[in-house]
């Protein structure tokens, strides 16, 4: 009964693929290439933007004078910077589709392709 629950009345008729060969598309050029881009864009970022982020909790900690130096009105550097976090992130965000838009996802169509076609020889 559990058999028939977990693998269906027809489980002989279910058809058996062999599963991708997740080492060969690593091997693959076009693989090699999309993470080579996705990598050299995503980690020097990353690094900047976690880099700018603790300078500015650093700043908030330990710089009070610096944080609370009126820029114009009310508004202080603390207030700026903070705010500055927000603009940053949507710019890399937008900097990042952009970029996934014109290097990578062309690539990963490629290779989608390449393994839909694998897939459908076996």
């Amino acid at each position: 009964m559990l058999e028939e629950t977990v693998m269906g009345k027809n489980a002989h008729e279910i058809p058996t693929t062999r599963p991708l060969d997740y080492q060969e598309v690593e091997k693959d050029p076009t693989f090699r290439e999309l993470k080579k881009r996705h990598r050299s864009f995503v980690f020097p970022l990353a690094i900047a933007f976690l880099a700018w982020y603790i300078a500015y909790v650093f700043l908030a900690a330990y710089a009070h004078e610096f944080m609370a130096r009126p820029v114009f009105g009310a508004i202080n550097m603390g207030i700026v910077l903070g705010l500055g976090q927000f603009v940053t992130t949507f710019a890399i965000t937008t900097w990042y589709v952009s970029y996934a838009n014109r290097k990578l996802d062309p690539l990963a169509a490629k290779m989608r392709a390449k393994l839909e076609a694998e897939e459908s020889a076996r």
